[in-house]
C-alpha cells in the first residue's frame, strides 16, 4: 500500500453518499487516475466502497494492453476490486455505421450499466473534467445543439441500474496533474488524444487555444454556460410537462364533442399561439419526440408558421416520415414510416423463415439466413416472419435492462427520411430477434446472419450475438 502524501483534490461530494458502493472508470490517463487515488485515499472519511473498472476497448494494440496492465496494478496497490472487460469498438463501429469514438462511448456505457446490474457496485465514477466539459460545450455549439445540447456533461446520468457520476467535473486538466505531480503518481498517455482527425482532439489542441486568445477563461465560461442551460433546461421541462396534456390532444375530433382514437397528435392553434415564442418552441419539439421524432430548428420554424399562418388543408412533410396538417382550429402531426413523400402508404412484404432456413428479401434488399449454434434447440421447427419495422415496435438490446422503442434505437442510428421507412426486423413468437445493424439480447442456440442481395453471398454479414452466436 502507497503512504498517503499531503496533497488533495477538489471533489464534488455532494454525489457520494455514504455506504456507497462505486466504481472508477479507469482508463489509465491522468485524470482518472487522479480519481481514484483521490477516493482510494477519502474513501474511509466519505464512508465508500471504491472499485476500479476497465474497457479494453480493442483498439490501439500493445499500448491498449499496457493501459490495461496500468490499470490492474494500480488497483492492486490499493487492494481494491478490479473489475475488466474487452470489446471491439473498431469492428461495432463498422457493423452500426457510426464513428469508433461513438461506438466506444456507447459499449463503455454499456459495460458500465451491465457492471451496476450485476450488484457489485452501486454507480460508476467516471473522471470527466471541467477541460471536458468546455470542449463538449464547443463541440455541442458548432453542431447547432438546442439548450439541452450546452448543458453539456451532466454531474448525475440516472440509469436503470443505477447512476454514473462525475465528482471532478469541476476541476482542471492542469489542476489534476498538479496533484499527481504532487503524489509523484505517473499515468498513461493515449496517442490516439493527438489525432487531429478526431473532432474532439481538433477542438483541444487547435480550436480552444485559438479562442482562448480572445478569452483567456473561455473554458471556465463555457462550463458555466453549460451549467445555466442545464438548469435552464430543467424548468422549462417541467413546464412543459405542466402544460402539455392540456394542448396536445390525440386522435381527431368528432361531430358533437369528444375525440376518436387514432394516430398522432393534434396541438389547438389557438392556445399555442398565445404562449411565449420559446413554449411554443418547445411544445412543438416535445409534440414531435412523442412521436418518435427528433426536429431541427428550421422544422421548429415551419410547423410554427404552419400554426400561426397557415390555411386549412395546408399540409407539411418533414424528416423523419413527420406529417404536419392544418386543420381550421389545429396542426396534427402524424409519422408514416412506410409512405412515400406526397403519396399514400406502400405495406412492404412479409417473409417466413423457418429455423433453420433461409430467405431472400428482395424488399429488403438482403438473404437472412437464420442458423441453430447449438445441436438441438427449442427453436427448431418455427417460423420466424421478417417483416419492416413499425411504430410501436420495442426491442432488447444486448446490456439494456428492458425493452427500447425501435424507433429510438433509429434515431440513435441517426437513420431519417426515406432510409427510415425501410429497416427490417425478424420476429418470432411477438418478440424481434433481429433487427438491422443493432446488437439485440441474443436468443439462446440461434445465430443469424444477412447477406446483402447485389453481394451474391460475398461479404456476408454475420448478426455478431445480436440473436445468438
Amino acid at each position: 500500500m502507497r503512504k498517503k502524501l499531503p496533497a488533495t483534490l477538489a471533489i464534488d461530494t455532494t454525489l457520494l453518499k455514504p455506504g456507497l458502493r462505486v466504481a472508477v472508470g479507469l482508463s489509465s490517463g491522468a485524470d482518472s487516475v487522479a480519481l481514484l487515488r483521490v477516493l482510494a485515499e477519502r474513501s474511509g472519511e466519505l464512508g465508500l466502497v471504491v472499485h476500479a473498472a476497465h474497457l479494453h476497448h480493442g483498439l490501439r494494440g500493445e499500448e491498449a494492453d499496457g493501459d490495461l496492465a496500468f490499470a490492474r496494478e494500480l488497483a492492486g496497490e490499493f487492494g481494491l476490486p478490479f473489475h475488466e472487460a474487452r470489446v471491439d469498438a473498431g469492428a461495432t463501429a463498422k457493423e452500426h455505421g457510426e464513428t469508433i469514438e461513438e461506438a466506444a462511448r456507447r459499449l463503455r456505457y454499456g459495460w458500465f450499466r451491465q457492471l451496476m446490474a450485476s450488484g457489485e457496485v452501486d454507480a460508476v465514477a467516471t473522471a470527466h473534467t471541467l477541460d471536458d466539459q468546455a470542449e463538449t460545450v464547443l463541440a455541442k455549439f458548432l453542431r447547432g445543439a438546442w439548450t439541452e445540447g450546452l448543458s453539456g456533461i451532466h454531474p448525475v446520468v440516472e440509469f436503470p441500474e443505477g447512476r454514473i457520476l462525475r465528482p471532478v467535473l469541476g476541476t482542471t486538466r492542469a489542476e489534476v496533474e498538479v496533484y499527481l505531480g504532487a503524489l509523484r503518481q505517473g499515468w498513461r498517455e493515449d496517442s490516439s488524444n493527438r489525432h487531429l482527425t478526431f473532432t474532439r482532439n481538433r477542438i483541444r489542441h487547435e480550436l480552444l487555444p485559438l479562442l482562448e486568445g480572445w478569452n483567456s477563461r473561455l473554458r471556465e465560461h463555457l462550463a458555466q454556460m453549460a451549467e445555466l442551460a442545464r438548469d435552464e433546461e430543467a424548468s422549462w421541462t417541467a413546464e412543459v410537462d405542466r402544460i402539455a396534456p392540456q394542448l396536445l390532444l390525440s386522435g381527431r375530433p368528432v361531430r358533437g364533442g369528444g375525440r376518436a382514437a387514432g394516430d398522432g397528435l393534434a396541438i389547438d392553434v389557438t392556445r399555442l399561439v398565445a404562449l411565449p415564442l420559446a413554449l411554443q418552441r418547445r411544445l412543438l419539439r416535445f409534440a414531435a419526440e412523442q412521436l418518435g421524432t427528433a426536429i431541427d430548428f428550421a422544422a421548429t420554424e415551419a410547423l410554427r408558421g404552419l400554426a400561426l399562418r397557415g390555411r386549412a388543408g395546408q399540409k407539411l412533410e418533414l424528416a423523419g416520415g413527420l406529417r404536419a396538417e392544418r386543420t381550421p382550429r389545429e396542426v396534427r402531426l402524424a409519422v408514416l414510416p412506410d409512405a412515400a413523400s406526397g403519396g399514400a402508404e406502400e405495406a412492404l412484404p412479409e417473409y417466413k423463415v423457418g429455423i433453420p432456413g433461409e430467405e431472400t428479401a428482395a424488399a429488403f434488399g438482403l438473404r437472412l439466413r437464420v442458423e441453430l449454434s447449438e445441436p438441438t434447440t427449442a427453436g427448431e421447427g418455427r417460423v420466424a416472419t421478417l417483416r419492416n419495422w413499425r411504430p410501436g415496435d420495442r426491442v432488447h438490446l444486448r446490456h439494456s435492462s428492458g425493452p427500447r422503442k425501435a424507433k429510438e434505437i433509429l434515431e440513435r442510428l441517426r437513420v431519417t427520411g426515406s432510409g427510415r421507412r425501410v429497416w427490417p426486423v425478424l420476429e418470432l413468437d411477438g418478440r424481434i430477434i433481429w433487427m438491422k445493424g443493432v446488437e439485440l439480447e441474443p436468443t439462446p442456440g440461434i445465430r443469424i446472419v444477412a447477406i446483402p442481395v447485389e453481394a451474391d453471398g460475398a461479404g456476408a454479414s454475420t448478426a455478431g450475438g445480436s440473436a445468438g452466436s
